[in-house]
């Protein structure tokens, strides 16, 4: 059993435990539930592409950051300039929590991604009820019906939709309902990062197919790399995690773009 497996296993759990403490009728009563939510899709259009992450720990780099204040770095990361930010709700694996998106909602006014391992229709709900504006639907963890009934549910809670591919065969997955294409940098697997890889997917998708460059970009280089060959977004996590003061590091990193 591979860490997908591992993680999509710990989920079913997971969100069977979350239906018992609260129920759906109570998610759709919430107060952020009928909030009118952000464009990723407009603001991708727009200044850098950049979707700035917020991202404690992950099963390949370990520990990255789990000192650093979520509503102190995504305040920064809007203040200077990210295209939207990307908060991790998977607690096991990730270190992230709903409360995150919670606790930052009222104070920011850009697109959140709950980026998680979205499995069951109770999770758009949540996604839905805690704030967020977009979800993730990794293509290798969902069949192709599953992602067009996922993206159509989202579609109806007002939520756009990132859909994260990796190989040439997902591709199968993309309907033209998807609001954005990710494609991941790094193989789910074995969790190699190969920048062509994305770059040649990324060629095979319709033309106006809005995309996203998503993990293992760790330098100006490999950004600047990945805007030349036609990418729209970029998510970056790590490469600002990383850092003391991620806002900082991403100010910076904005900085040398605009240079």
């Amino acid at each position: 059993m591979n860490i997908l497996d591992k993680i999509i296993e710990q989920k079913k759990i997971e969100v069977a435990d979350s239906k018992k403490k609260i129920p759906l009728t109570e998610l759709k009563d919430s107060e952020l539930f009928t909030r009118q939510t952000f464009s990723l899709k407009e603001s991708v259009k727009s200044g850098s592409g950049v979707i700035s992450e917020f991202k404690r720990k992950s099963p390949s780099k370990g520990i990255i950051n789990d000192k650093a204040d979520v509503l102190e770095v995504t305040k920064s990361y809007e203040k200077f300039g990210s295209g939207g930010i990307s908060i991790l709700t998977d607690e096991q694996f990730f270190g992230g929590k709903l409360e995150d998106i919670l606790k930052v909602r009222n104070d920011i006014s850009i697109p959140i991604l709950r980026k998680d391992f979205m499995i069951d229709e109770y999770q758009f709900y949540e996604a839905k009820a805690t704030g967020a504006d977009v979800i993730l639907l990794i293509a290798s963890c969902l069949s192709s019906l599953q992602v067009q009934e996922f993206t159509e549910l989202s579609h109806e809670l007002g939520l756009e939709v990132l859909l994260e591919i990796h190989t040439e065969e997902e591709l199968k997955h993309f309907n033209k309902n998807i609001d954005l294409v990710g494609i991941n940098n790094r193989n789910l697997q074995d969790f190699k990062v190969d920048l062509q890889h994305s770059v040649n997917l990324k060629n095979l998708l319709p033309k106006e197919t809005l995309s996203v460059a998503e993990s293992g970009i760790y330098s100006i280089e490999d950004y600047l790399f990945l805007k030349k060959k036609g990418f729209d977004g970029f998510l970056m996590g790590e490469y600002f995690m990383r850092n003391e003061n991620p806002g900082k590091a991403f100010e910076e990193f904005i900085v040398e773009v605009r240079n």
